[in-house]
């Protein structure tokens, strides 16, 4: 960069005198300037592609086989997959999912969202999704990292920025399940200086918080912000709602239950739900509940016990519900259905 600076610099000046000695000259001036523009937009593309070089270099030195290893970083891991899977049901926590090679799809609501290594993925609240890896083969191996999104963290950060009327524009009412952002400079350096930390407990232990933070911070300023501040800041009654569900799946919690968590009639809940998530809160539940058994079954889980992990105390229930959603039997699934590692993230 200070290379691209001493650029402009001479390029703005030479022209600048120039024009003064022959002030008929505007064009060599204007000419000039448009030149430092794209030596600096050349001089940022180049960093932040250098950037993501090192990240790479960082998980692929990390990560040499198919699967999915922690970091030793709270909350965040490394994955690797070179084995082309067609989507299959899965459950995304909140999460950032930023891929360095090769790319991921997810299925939410009939629409396919593709991310790579020019857009990252922003889940702020637990969903049902279907999720593959299309493209994924040992000459083009799937590698990334996934961050999980600390809900007391998020919350501090978009109520921090809310007060400091950074980000005044309100959140279009529409969907906060998955949001894809570019990546820019901010989020990019972030990840690379949370990545350098491996390998030294020394420092993960003093400096992982607050690298996670600036992460975070890089999320809520980036594309995907506005919905990930919609989720975690002020009025964000659907995402606590659906915390409240995700860590009770195995009991029977009722619309109700989950309204009152809130403080909202079951009508309410209702509209603002689909207005989240696409689904009601009954057809969310029990996507939820179904892909989480899935998961489990493919996993080499047995049916029974499986659904049983997931709220069901009636077998044929299950089963019933299950070909319903899925077009397979439990048993048929379990057969047919094998997840490579690292698949499921």
């Amino acid at each position: 960069m200070p290379i691209c600076i001493t650029l402009l610099s001479w390029l703005f000046f030479s022209a600048t005198f120039e024009l003064h000695d022959n002030k008929q000259n505007m064009a060599s001036f204007i000419v000039a300037v448009a030149i430092s523009s794209l030596a600096i937009v050349a001089c940022a593309t180049k960093k932040t592609f250098m950037s993501k070089s090192e990240i790479k270099r960082l998980i692929e030195a990390k990560i040499t086989q198919d699967g999915v290893i922690e970091t030793g970083i709270k909350g965040v891991q490394l994955f690797r997959v070179t084995e082309s899977m067609r989507c299959a049901p899965a459950v995304y926590e909140p999460c950032v999912i930023a891929i360095i090679s090769g790319a991921k799809q997810a299925i939410l609501d009939g629409k396919h969202i593709i991310y790579d290594e020019n857009r990252y993925m922003c889940c702020p609240i637990s969903m049902p999704v279907e999720a593959g890896t299309p493209t994924a083969s040992p000459d083009n191996p799937l590698l990334g990292v996934m961050i999980s999104l600390d809900t007391k963290t998020m919350t501090e950060l978009s109520i921090e920025m809310a007060a400091s009327g950074g980000h005044k524009k309100k959140y279009k009412t529409g969907s906060q399940g998955l949001s894809l952002a570019r990546w820019d400079d901010t989020f990019t350096d972030a990840l690379l200086r949370l990545l350098q930390l491996q390998g030294s407990e020394l420092d993960i232990a003093v400096l992982a918080a607050s690298r996670l933070r600036e992460l975070y911070f890089a999320v809520l300023k980036g594309d995907a912000g506005e919905a990930a501040r919609a989720a975690f800041g002020v009025g964000n009654e659907i995402a606590r709602s659906i915390e409240y569900l995700s860590s009770r799946l195995h009991e029977s919690v009722t619309i109700e239950e989950m309204a009152e968590q809130v403080g909202m009639s079951r009508a309410v809940l209702h509209r603002k739900f689909k207005q989240a998530t696409a689904m009601s809160p009954i057809q969310f539940v029990k996507t939820m509940r179904l892909n989480t058994a899935a998961m489990k079954i493919a996993t080499g889980m047995s049916v029974n016990v499986a659904a049983m992990a997931v709220g069901y105390q009636s077998s044929s229930q299950f089963s019933r519900e299950f070909k319903r959603l899925y077009g397979q039997s439990p048993k048929q699934w379990s057969q047919a259905t094998e997840l490579p590692q690292g698949a499921i993230v």
